[in-house]
């Protein structure tokens, strides 16, 4: 199956009543776990790199690897994203390489780190929506700011700095006309989200539901949403690890926001953790190993466990077989004709 837009695979979902995950990699371990995943659970997929990712890995080998998947794995729709772009040419350079969909997050000025105005994030996020458009890529903007930093990304503090208001989440939907739209509710990059387990004080569902009433059938995406099991955490730290006492949002808080039209959930602290500790527990018990492979294994198989439970979780299990991909070419012509509105329908106050 060729490489699907991200906007049928999130239109599907949004049909389905289920979320998707969107899966970081950095290398061909964590392309081959996510894909496992898919197989065993009959799941479409996001695969997301994040500018860090492209810078480590190189583009090309990226593109190469997760093209290679959807050879290997013909009935499993897979979207190929650009995780937060800071720039028009961030977003650009992915469009051209192949990527089927891209994050702007204007939200951020191009550095990366520091809040841009309302102004500003509109102007990028709409220059990058007529350009991806044209060709049929998909686009997510970001309202609103997370916490903490990922690869280089964010404004770090608490994610309750810059929560998104839904007012604005509407007025920016009907300005730039993206296909997707995050939101800032309380979460944050990186695996240290929280200090106590997150409620009402620090996780604002409250707001997403809001949202979701002003903009019912606008895709809305979960940023920073790692689960960060304590299990995973104590593996880690029984074989040498030295973590700090964290918590991450808990699953049942996803599944109310699918509910509530969250359709991207995305997913990478649990992988990088499960990966972790996979790989410290083999060096630890077994410190006459050196072949990569016999640690990269239960690495591998250690993140394929966890994205065939959060695929579970999420609801999409089950639905790689729904649909056909619509080629990239017929989904920018749906653009242009307008047969694809990217204009949302605004509920009353």
């Amino acid at each position: 199956m060729p490489l699907v837009s991200m906007r049928q695979l999130l239109d599907e979902a949004a049909k389905g009543g289920y979320g998707v995950g969107a899966f970081n990699v950095n290398d061909m371990e964590q392309i081959q776990a996510i894909m496992e995943a898919a197989k065993e659970t009959r799941s479409p997929v996001i695969i997301q790199a994040s500018r860090g990712a492209r810078q480590f890995a190189q583009d090309r080998y990226l593109f190469h690897l997760i093209l290679a998947a959807s050879e290997l794995y013909p009935d499993i729709p897979i979207a190929m994203h650009q995780d937060h772009g800071n720039s028009f040419e961030t977003c650009k350079s992915a469009i051209e390489l192949g990527f089927t969909s891209v994050m702007m997050d204007g939200s951020l000025k191009a550095d990366g780190k520091t809040p841009s105005t309302f102004e500003e994030n509109v102007a990028v996020t709409k220059q990058v929506v007529d350009f991806a458009h044209e060709r049929g890529v998909t686009v997510e903007g970001e309202i609103g700011v997370l916490g903490g930093v990922e690869d280089g990304h964010g404004a770090g503090g608490s994610g309750l700095d810059h929560i998104t208001d839904p007012d604005q989440a509407v007025e920016f939907a009907e300005l730039t006309g993206v296909d997707a739209l995050a939101i800032a509710i309380g979460t944050s990059h990186g695996a240290y989200k929280f200090t106590k387990k997150p409620d009402g004080s620090v996780l604002k569902m409250d707001v997403l539901i809001a949202i979701h009433k002003r903009l019912p059938n606008t895709h809305l995406v979960m940023h920073g949403s790692s689960s960060v099991p304590k299990d995973l955490q104590d593996i880690v730290n029984e074989y040498g690890g030295k973590l700090k006492e964290t918590w991450g949002v808990p699953v049942e808080e996803i599944q109310l926001g699918i509910r509530n039209g969250v359709r991207k959930v995305n997913v990478d602290t649990d992988n990088r953790l499960a990966i972790t500790g996979a790989i410290r527990k083999v060096l630890w018990t077994q410190p006459e190993k050196f072949d990569p492979r016999d640690y990269m294994k239960p690495a591998r198989e250690a993140m394929q466990k966890v994205v065939a439970t959060r695929m579970t979780q999420f609801g999409q299990a089950g639905h790689a077989g729904d649909y056909s991909p619509i080629p990239i070419t017929e989904i920018a012509k749906g653009y242009a004709d307008g047969t694809l509105t990217t204009q949302p329908l605004v509920a009353a106050k």
